[in-house]
């Protein structure tokens, strides 16, 4: 990897030698030295061995196209701040449930670019599950009482 320094690479390397170039978003730096670092740290949890269980990376942010739901951890309460209830309920449905509405919820507020993308890869609302339907419904409903 070259990591350009304030202006960037001499245009004779970016022609002449340079195969691809990444971009990591829409902002300017003074040195490719921290994008180089984020594109190393983002493929490096792929390879096998990297991350402790490679499982992990199959739940993350954008692996299906959705931000993560929040994650909590011990203790349950914190300064006074509690776990959601659902999460120490221990069914196991109503936490996958709370987890994929969270989702949805903080992938509409964040990130709506991702949350189309998701639906059009799931060929609109004819192929989401009467459960991810529903779950759309509630967010939808909720977010328009909140703007009143």
């Amino acid at each position: 990897m070259l990591c350009g320094h304030y202006e960037g690479l001499d245009e004779r390397v970016r022609e002449h030698w340079v195969d691809q170039e990444i971009s990591i978003g829409d902002y300017v730096l003074t040195g490719g030295e921290l994008p180089a670092l984020v594109v190393i740290d983002a493929v490096s949890r792929l390879i096998p061995g990297v991350l402790g269980c490679a499982e992990s990376a199959e739940s993350d942010s954008f692996q299906d196209g959705l931000l993560e739901h929040p994650h909590y951890t011990r203790p349950a309460v914190f300064r006074g701040h509690t776990v959601p209830e659902v999460l120490v309920s221990g069914h196991h449905g109503e936490i996958r449930r709370w987890r994929l509405r969270e989702s949805l919820k903080r992938t509409r507020e964040r990130r709506p670019d991702l949350l189309e993308a998701w639906l059009a890869h799931r060929q609109g609302k004819d192929n989401l599950t009467p459960e991810e339907q529903q779950i759309l419904a509630d967010i939808k409903a909720e977010l328009s009482r909140e703007r009143r």
